[in-house]
């Protein structure tokens, strides 16, 4: 019998720029549920917009993280497919039975519309992924590799977002795709859309990211140094990409992208959020005329997930270089400090690996 844990600590956004450990007893497990120990807890961009206040529409205190990867080390009496020892990286909750999930969109269960608002008995919002020991349903895990490090296995969850994407956007392989931004999430964009067999270019104006990008063997266009549009051109002998991915949150950025497209059936998938909302000019005609789609994604299916780790397991995308740092649960005060820096990639807070 595995050993009953009493009790998690776990981090909390009490309020802007003030994150805090506290201790909650570990609930119950139910017959669908597992307890995860968790090994490594990515901060995201949306974990630090709130914790720096660039985000308002979510509330504190918040039991953030959702970016995690542990091992199983208890199990509810009716999980199927999965074992105590299991090395598992994370995707969402879902009931299983609403008309979302039995039409596969499992992102808009209605378990999971509340998202990070949704408030456990206690008071916390959000999904204690920052936590020593987790519980989530057995239909959230995909089972990863056990010599995938920890901080890349957390990867599962923003892959997994970028898979819904690549998926709506239907690349064929051999397609010229542009992302616009080096960011961690416009590297991931780029590298699963390698991994799909598409032509791929990235622009970025960072120093730091541009070097980056270019360490991960991706064709980087420094936006710096040349007008993004016309080396688009270039690049694509006149024709222009057959699809951009936005993954920064800019008017700007917006606006380049409708400029790269080929004169035909070019599409957009508007990736990322930016905060304030940017916007977004753009002469309708153009769509009508040169049957233009703008795609809007966010968050991911769970066909999505198993995607995602079938990709970092299989190594047809290596992560680790987006790993900028890693610091104990002790010092998440500093990882937040260090996840705020602009041009930062991920902080990886980790956990003890011994199993208790």
């Amino acid at each position: 019998m595995p050993r009953k844990i009493e009790s998690t600590r776990f981090a909390v956004i009490e309020q802007e720029k003030v994150v805090k450990i506290h201790e909650r007893k570990v609930p119950e497990l139910k017959d669908e549920e597992v307890l995860i120990k968790n090994l490594a807890c990515n901060i995201c961009t949306a974990d630090y917009g709130l914790w720096s206040g660039a985000r308002k529409n979510l509330n504190f205190p918040m039991a953030w993280g959702h970016e995690f990867a542990g091992v199983i080390v208890d199990k509810g009496s009716k999980v199927p497919d999965f074992q105590i020892g299991d090395y598992v990286g994370i995707g969402y909750d879902m009931c299983g039975k609403c008309e979302a999930c039995q039409k596969g969109l499992t992102s808009e269960c209605v378990l999971i519309g509340e998202g990070r608002n949704k408030v456990s008995e206690d008071g916390y919002h959000g999904g204690f992924g920052c936590s020593e020991y987790v519980i989530k349903k057995y239909h959230a895990l995909f089972k990863i590799n056990k010599e995938i490090d920890a901080s890349e296995a957390a990867f599962v969850e923003p892959v997994g977002t970028v898979c819904q994407g690549i998926r709506k956007l239907r690349v064929q392989p051999g397609e010229d795709i542009v992302v616009i931004g080096a960011g961690a999430m416009g590297i991931i964009n780029a590298l699963v859309a390698e991994a799909e067999g598409c032509n791929v270019f990235i622009t970025e104006l960072m120093e730091k990211k541009i070097k980056a990008a270019q360490e991960m063997g991706l064709h980087v266009i420094d936006a710096s140094k040349v007008d993004s549009v016309e080396k688009v051109m270039e690049l694509t002998n006149g024709k222009g990409a057959d699809a951009v991915i936005l993954a920064v949150g800019v008017t700007s950025a917006n606006d380049q992208a409708i400029a790269m497209l080929k004169r035909f059936h070019g599409r957009v998938l508007m990736f990322a959020a930016g905060y304030p909302a940017p916007e977004l000019h753009v002469d309708s005609n153009l769509i009508h005329y040169r049957k233009m789609e703008l795609i809007g994604t966010f968050s991911a299916d769970n066909c999505d997930f198993a995607r995602a780790a079938e990709l970092i397991n299989q190594k047809k995308i290596k992560l680790s270089q987006l790993v900028e740092k890693k610091v104990q649960l002790e010092d998440v005060e500093k990882a937040f400090e260090a996840a705020i820096v602009p041009g930062s990639y991920r902080v990886s807070v980790v956990f003890d690996k011994n199993i208790e």
